[in-house]
């Protein structure tokens, strides 16, 4: 069973609270999942780049440890489209999409795609600085390109109004690979000793160091942070040298590493302001 579809089968039995956020540029849902009750709120997002497709799974384990303290939104799959084009292949896009999506990748081989199904990669398409990162390219394809405004994406368009919906307190978003947590984006001086202690907490947990990152622009945890205050954080997980797209082989010590790191962070933010 591919990713999408045993995401679709984890929401459908789920049995707390639960909504589609949206849908993808091939119209397939975007499914969020609640766990908990209450205040801290946060919202974990998964798989944004089509080639990660494993931290969907990391997902579903980490629904079903919970969170210690409030709860959290999980969002397994934030990137169908791109998941399935990594894990099968163009066979997986519609027909009208096919010969597009082949042009931009080069080659039959989707292996490595990290954009959605239009070939904008969704990590660089929030309005957090857009379009001035170093590695930004304006064409579509495989990875970096930025698309043609922020929020061009129905992906991002989703999750926009969902966050901005919730009004979460914080945000984890997970990725692979190299085993680091970014957790900075131009805070001011009241929050950043907030979030720097925070993303020590969640150090703590996984064994991940705290990095920075230097022309790094237009994500979700940019937005976030830029947006609302909040702590905001991207949790890059398995190894540097596991090879893309990351599978089973890679799982045991992902999860190892990550499987209670959102319960104690939630713990972490009780009466953070």
């Amino acid at each position: 069973m591919d990713v999408f579809h045993k995401v679709e089968q984890f929401y459908q039995q789920v049995k707390t609270e639960k909504y589609i956020i949206g849908h993808s540029v091939f119209y397939r849902p975007i499914f969020a999942v609640k766990i908990g009750v209450g205040r801290p709120m946060g919202i974990a997002q998964y798989a944004i780049h089509g080639r990660e497709f494993i931290t969907a799974r990391l997902a579903m384990e980490q629904y079903n440890i919970g969170v210690k303290k409030g709860s959290c939104w999980f969002i397994p799959l934030a990137n169908p489209d791109g998941a399935l084009l990594s894990e099968i292949g163009v066979d997986s896009a519609p027909l009208w999409a096919k010969d597009s999506l082949l042009t931009q990748n080069g080659k039959e081989d989707f292996s490595l795609w990290k954009s959605n199904g239009r070939g904008v990669d969704l990590n660089v398409n929030f309005d957090a600085r857009w379009g001035e990162g170093v590695k930004n390219v304006f064409v579509a394809g495989r990875e970096n390109y930025v698309g043609t405004a922020p929020f061009s994406e129905p992906e991002t368009q989703a999750l926009k109004r969902f966050t901005e919906w919730i009004s979460p307190d914080y945000t984890v978003s997970y990725h692979t690979k190299g085993e680091e947590i970014y957790w900075r984006f131009f805070q001011d001086e009241n929050t950043l000793e907030r979030d720097r202690k925070l993303a020590e907490i969640l150090s703590k947990y996984t064994g991940y160091p705290c990095k920075e990152t230097s022309g790094s622009v237009g994500g979700y945890k940019d937005w976030c942070i830029q947006t609302f205050h909040i702590p905001s954080f991207t949790v890059e997980s398995g190894k540097d040298n596991a090879t893309h797209p990351l599978g089973d082989r890679d799982f045991l010590d992902i999860y190892e590493k990550n499987a209670y790191a959102l319960y104690e962070l939630s713990g972490a933010m009780e009466g953070i302001k």
